[in-house]
């Protein structure tokens, strides 16, 4: 299922999608346009974003199941993406599951991530953000010295590995029946990134007329 006016923002921390998303909202009025990421900003986002920034641990099974829970809150809760999508906005979301299918199948294993995601719904328009690790934590810590529990390099670096995997698995078979994919050389720098994306939004606000 292609859920319509809906884009997805995908890559490895680092990759420069939120400054990206903002510049493309920009290219629609602020009334049709709705901004979001995941984790979300509800309670199960807000706990999974401590998470993250190490104030305590969990199972990574239990994180597999609480990312989807809170992905799931996110398309059908009150004022999701579902909702928005039927008051005519186009979404636009920093992550989505492809983003588990990457970072929980490092931790956990593939099969618990594929079967938690199998039943969500797909973007009409995918970006992905394609970077080497490398270029890509170099970004992280020159922002900030408090990184996240998955921004080390060696777990970055199979994270990638994943995302190419899972992104060329739905962009070659019918598992990505219907959703446009976009890849990004997101190691440009951020004017010729910027660039790129502009020559996809003019498509994009085509395709969405």
């Amino acid at each position: 299922m292609i859920l319509n006016n809906f884009i997805v923002f995908e890559g490895i921390d680092g990759a420069g999608t939120t400054t990206q998303i903002k510049k493309l909202a920009e290219r629609f009025p602020k009334e049709k346009v709705f901004v979001t990421a995941e984790p979300t900003s509800n309670e199960t986002g807000l706990f999974l974003r401590k998470m993250l920034k190490g104030d305590f641990s969990v199972d990574e099974r239990t994180a597999a199941y609480l990312f989807a829970a809170d992905r799931c809150e996110h398309i059908y809760g009150k004022d999701g993406i579902a909702n928005q999508i039927s008051n005519n906005k186009i979404v636009i979301s920093d992550r989505y599951f492809f983003s588990s299918l990457a970072y929980q199948s490092v931790s956990c294993g593939k099969e618990l991530p594929y079967l938690l995601n199998s039943q969500f719904p797909l973007p009409q328009i995918l970006f992905y953000f394609k970077i080497n690790p490398e270029v890509s934590l170099k970004r992280v810590l020159s922002r900030s010295e408090n990184t996240e529990i998955y921004e080390k390099i060696e777990f970055q670096k199979r994270t990638a590995a994943l995302y190419d995997a899972v992104i060329n698995e739905y962009a070659t078979t019918s598992k990505g029946e219907g959703m446009k994919i976009i890849t990004i050389n997101a190691e440009e720098d951020i004017d010729k990134t910027i660039l790129a994306v502009k020559k996809e939004v003019e498509n994009i606000r085509r395709i969405m007329r």
